[in-house]
């Protein structure tokens, strides 16, 4: 059946109706509840983690002055816009079990969604309202505008240089522009600050946040001529954090399903696995809420398990994604279900990764370990391994290359990460084994990716010398005999052949 048709059938979500739905509903009182927080890229994942968790607080009766407001900066976020408001702000997740089981609620914690574009002053307004404590980002690697080969703030994004050149006062469109817009205005109405709490999967998030932040205040200051960035570095806390849970995009198939099995007709659910974490630095300006009593690990220090999931979880993500696809496989529980994969992959993890890793507080690595491959096993997710291949040049260099570098200083194993580098330059020709087209996916990069990739046979390191991506890699005889010897096999014998000659370590 399809998702419409499933509709009919169903109770359209929303306040009116959240009572009479049969599954698990917010038991607090939305009306009562304060916005303390702002959230600046409200997607699936926002909603699966830190919405969840601020729902949690609140059923359990604490911080009602802690509720959510989303903002989309982007046009394209109105779409969303329109389905939140259409549902009061209300939505399902559903957590997919690997049995089959289902388990469904309604999260209420977001009280207000405003569409940037369309109110510029609303969303100005609620930020610089006092009660606002914290402003969180899930803006994606790319919303923070590094410039990969110098570690430094880019500015050429059009928005962001937008906002650089525009009078005092004016409307921002970036969310750069936003945020350092409503801080000098709370300065100016001698506001207290707010903290901005980065959720972005990259490591030491709120570090990027800050250096990235503080520049484009800088240089609004210089065309301005203010002081705000100084003020800035002295006030505003960026706190580092981890984020863990896999939610892959909402399809059509998973409102149908909600709405068939449980009754519940809404326009943009989120499913997720049942995994959940997110251990956060304790460096707040005006307070925060009981995030601990929520299950939150509340930390003096976040980089050992950060560390372990970047470097754990997210890069055997991209080796899974690049050899998988190749290989024939879409889905990530596809591969997770290849013993000679999960080899491969637990190989990386212990002889690769591992070595390279802090020690982890109230971590034991290999319980850990053995839960990412179930994970990553679990059939209800339906990951697609081409959503785990988009935007690599995002990913490889902060995921994967520390890997590579560590062990190339030690004396280390690299067998398996030069693999996963030529199985992504091999994926981003364009092409799969069967000669079937391959869309990559890498915003502003991904013509570059495929012209480097495709100069193979005739300039063998083409792929590596982007030296923003891999800095000296290329340069390093070790790492680029393994490279080349994996990419020849993965051209004349395919990627299980290059797997197989790794695990038979031939």
């Amino acid at each position: 059946m399809s998702a419409d048709a499933a509709a009919q059938n169903a109770t359209a979500l929303g306040r009116a109706t959240v009572g009479d739905l049969p599954i698990p509903v917010p038991s607090y009182d939305r009306d009562a509840l304060r916005v303390g927080i702002v959230h600046i890229g409200v997607g699936g994942f926002h909603r699966a983690h830190q919405a969840m968790y601020l729902d949690r607080l609140f059923t359990a009766g604490h911080d009602g002055d802690w509720a959510l407001c989303g903002v989309g900066v982007l046009d394209a976020d109105r779409a969303m816009g329109e389905v939140l408001h259409r549902q009061d702000e209300l939505y399902t997740l559903v957590e997919k079990h690997a049995d089959g089981s289902r388990e469904p609620r309604v999260i209420g914690s977001m009280v207000e969604y405003l569409v940037a574009p369309d109110d510029p002053e609303a969303v100005l307004a609620r930020l610089t309202d006092p009660a606002v404590r914290i402003v969180s980002l899930t803006v994606t690697e790319g919303g923070y505008h590094v410039n990969t080969a110098t570690g430094e703030f880019d500015p050429s994004e059009a928005s962001v240089a937008h906002d650089l050149a525009a009078p005092l006062d004016a409307e921002p469109t970036s969310a750069f522009g936003y945020l350092v817009e409503a801080l000098r205005r709370r300065r100016a109405d001698g506001n207290p600050p707010f903290t901005v709490m980065s959720c972005d999967n990259i490591a030491g998030n709120g570090d990027v946040a800050h250096r990235m932040i503080t520049a484009f205040a800088r240089l609004r200051d210089e065309s301005l001529g203010t002081d705000l960035a100084d003020w800035i570095e002295r006030e505003v806390p960026f706190p580092n954090s981890m984020v863990d849970r896999i939610t892959p995009r909402t399809t059509d198939d998973d409102r149908a399903e909600l709405a068939e099995r449980f009754g519940v007709d809404d326009g943009w659910p989120v499913v997720c696995e049942p995994f959940c974490q997110w251990v956060l630095e304790d460096r707040f300006v005006s307070g925060r809420p009981a995030f601990d009593e929520a299950g939150v690990q509340v930390v003096a220090d976040v980089e050992p398990y950060e560390l372990m999931k970047l470097r754990l979880l997210n890069a055997s993500h991209q080796a899974l994604a690049y050899l998988g696809y190749l290989a024939g496989f879409r889905y990530a529980h596809e591969v997770a279900a290849d013993d000679e994969f999960v080899r491969f992959v637990r190989g990386y993890m212990d002889d690769e990764a591992t070595p390279t890793l802090l020690p982890v507080p109230g971590v034991d690595l290999d319980d850990y370990k053995a839960t990412l491959i179930e994970r990553f096993a679990n059939p209800e997710i339906r990951d697609t391994l081409a959503r785990l291949a988009a935007e690599s040049s995002d990913r490889i260099p902060p995921w994967l290359v520390p890997v590579i570098r560590a062990n190339l200083e030690q004396g280390g194993e690299i067998e398996r990460s030069a693999l996963i580098v030529a199985a992504w330059a091999r994926y981003a020709e364009g092409v799969d084994e069967e000669g079937e087209p391959i869309e990559v996916v890498d915003t502003g990069r991904a013509d570059d990716r495929i012209a480097a990739a495709r100069r193979y046979p005739d300039e063998p390191l083409a792929f590596l010398e982007d030296r923003s991506l891999f800095g000296d890699l290329v340069d390093d005889a070790r790492f680029t005999d393994a490279y080349r010897r994996h990419l020849d096999r993965l051209h004349a014998d395919g990627a299980r052949a290059a797997l197989r000659a790794v695990l038979d370590g031939s």
